[in-house]
C-alpha cells in the first residue's frame, strides 16, 4: 500500500486541479453554458448567469488555471472555449487507473 497523505504524485496534480475546479456548482453551470464548438466572452456568460461579471471572471480564471477552458484575447475581449482534449486526457487517466485496480 502506498501512502499519499503528504503529497500527490506529480502526474496527478492536473487531475486534482480539474476536479477541484469542476467541484463547484457555479463553475459546472458555466461549463454547461457552452454549446459544442462555441467561444464565449465574460459578458455573454454573465448575461445568462445569476452571477455578476466579476464573479464570472473569477470562475473563468479558475477553470482556465485548471485547463478546463482555453482562451484567446481578440481586441479588448477574451473568448473562452472548452478544452475538450485536456478534459478527455485527464478523465482517461482516471479511467485507466480504475481499470488497473479492479
Amino acid at each position: 500500500m502506498k501512502s499519499y497523505t503528504k503529497t500527490l504524485p506529480s502526474e496527478w496534480l492536473d487531475v486534482s486541479l480539474m476536479f477541484v475546479a469542476l467541484g463547484d456548482e457555479q463553475r459546472q453551470r458555466i461549463l454547461l453554458t457552452f454549446e459544442p464548438g462555441e467561444r464565449l466572452n465574460v459578458t455573454q456568460i454573465a448575461s445568462v448567469s445569476k452571477l455578476s461579471r466579476t464573479a464570472v471572471s473569477h470562475h473563468l480564471k479558475l477553470l482556465k488555471q485548471a485547463e478546463v477552458l482555453q482562451s484567446e484575447k481578440i481586441g479588448k475581449e477574451v473568448y473562452f472555449w472548452i478544452n475538450k482534449q485536456n478534459i478527455k486526457d485527464i478523465l482517461q487517466r482516471v479511467i485507466d487507473y480504475v481499470n488497473q485496480n479492479t
